[in-house]
C-alpha cells in the first residue's frame, strides 16, 4: 500500500452513487478499523451508531433537516453513514469495565501491573475532571482521533467517505437515545462510492494544503 498515494486519492465525497453498496467484507473490516482506532489510556469513549438499510439511513437523515438540509442526500445515497459518539463521563463502572476488558484479552501479566494502569488512568481522568475540568471535552478528542484514523483507514479499502459536522445533535442523540446510554453524537461520516459527476474528486478540485516548510520544523 503506498500511504501518499491513498492520501491523495481520498477527499470529502459530496455525491455519492446510490447504487453502489460496500460489500459485507469490507463492511466488517470497517468496524474493526472503529474498534482498533488508538485513545488516551486506552480510554475508548465511544460508540458507534451505523445505519446501512434505507430505513436506518431516513432515521439519520433526521439530522440533516433545517439548516443542515445541504446534508441530506450525502446520508441518503451513501452505502452505510456512521455517526460517531463519545461518552458524557467515565465513571468508576466504566473504568472497571475496561479494565477487566484488558484483563481477559492477556494485557496484563500480574496483578501489580493491572493496578498500576488503572491507578494511571484514573490519575489522567481525574485531571481532566477535576484540575482541567474538559472530561468531556478531553473524550471527544479521543473520538477524534478514531474519526482521522477511519477516515485514512476506508481510504485503503477504496471506499470514500465524507465527515459532516453539519448535523443536529440533539435531533440525533433523541432519535437514536443516546443521552440516556450515556452519550452524545459528535460527527457523522457517509461512506460509500463516488460519482463521476462529484464536483469535488480530485480531478476537478485539486487538493489544497499549506507547504511544508511553513508546516514543519525538523530540529
Amino acid at each position: 500500500m503506498d500511504i501518499i498515494k491513498t492520501l491523495n486519492w481520498r477527499y470529502s465525497t459530496k455525491s455519492f452513487d446510490a447504487n453502489k453498496k460496500i460489500s459485507s467484507s469490507d463492511f466488517a473490516k470497517i468496524k474493526e478499523i472503529l474498534r482498533m482506532s488508538p485513545s488516551s489510556t486506552n480510554l475508548q469513549p465511544w460508540h458507534f451508531v451505523i445505519a446501512e438499510t434505507e430505513e436506518g439511513k431516513k432515521r439519520m437523515a433526521k439530522g440533516t433537516q433545517g439548516f443542515f438540509i445541504f446534508n441530506e442526500a450525502k446520508v441518503l445515497n451513501a452505502s452505510h453513514v456512521v455517526l460517531f459518539c463519545s461518552r458524557i463521563t467515565a465513571d468508576e463502572e466504566y473504568m472497571q469495565k475496561l479494565l477487566e476488558s484488558e484483563d481477559k484479552d492477556g494485557r496484563y501479566p500480574n496483578d501489580e501491573i493491572k493496578q498500576n494502569v488503572n491507578g494511571g488512568r484514573n490519575v489522567f481522568a481525574d485531571i481532566h475532571k477535576y484540575d482541567l475540568k474538559d472530561l468531556q471535552h478531553w473524550m471527544e478528542k479521543q473520538v477524534y482521533l478514531n474519526i482521522g484514523n477511519f477516515l485514512l483507514g476506508v481510504a485503503t479499502l477504496g471506499i470514500d467517505a465524507c465527515p459532516m459536522e453539519g448535523i443536529d445533535i440533539k435531533v440525533l442523540d433523541e432519535e437514536f437515545g443516546l443521552r440516556e446510554k450515556g452519550f452524545t453524537a459528535i460527527t457523522a461520516i457517509s461512506i460509500g462510492y463516488r460519482t463521476e459527476s462529484d464536483f469535488n474528486t480530485t480531478d476537478k478540485t485539486p487538493k489544497s494544503r499549506l507547504p511544508e516548510d511553513e508546516i514543519i520544523t525538523v530540529l
